[in-house]
């Protein structure tokens, strides 16, 4: 890889890190990358009582399938040369959850497919038990319509 296309892939992940800052859901989820590379990106969310199920306690599911939606959307951009100036939106997000999150939850989206049109990523959530492990809280899949900016084919 050239110097300029290492320039030209920390200028897009810096401007996808201050797309996560500057966005008020994101900031109020606390929402925070833990892996950015092309095709796949790791987001955490740390656990917070505010997204606690009320007879539960625990992780809310529409938080993880936020969480879902969203690194898989990033996942699905970070693959773009130029990830400002395209955009997609959701077609299709599907979610099974596989055990209740009690902690802090973290999500890796990886992209199946980024077509001209359409993407496809896949997602796994987990969190730690109180047995201190990590589990699989969740997986899931979204399809995306894309709209790619010039320069981006």
């Amino acid at each position: 890889m050239s110097a300029d296309a290492d320039c030209d892939a920390d200028a897009a992940e810096r401007r996808l890190r201050a797309e996560v800052g500057d966005h008020g859901l994101f900031r109020w989820l606390d929402l925070d990358f833990a892996v950015l590379e092309p095709g796949r990106v790791a987001m955490t969310i740390p656990f917070d009582e505010k997204f606690a199920n009320l007879a539960s306690g625990t992780m809310h599911g529409g938080i993880t399938a936020t969480l879902i939606d969203t690194v898989s959307g990033f996942a699905l951009r970070s693959t773009f040369e130029r990830p400002e100036t395209t955009f997609l939106t959701t077609t299709d997000l599907n979610v099974r959850y596989v055990r209740p999150a009690r902690g802090d939850v973290r999500a890796v989206g990886e992209v199946v497919r980024a077509g001209r049109s359409m993407g496809v990523t896949e997602a796994t959530v987990t969190s730690t038990a109180p047995d201190g492990t990590e589990k699989t809280v969740a997986t899931g899949g979204t399809t995306y319509r894309l709209f790619r900016g010039e320069g981006d084919e």
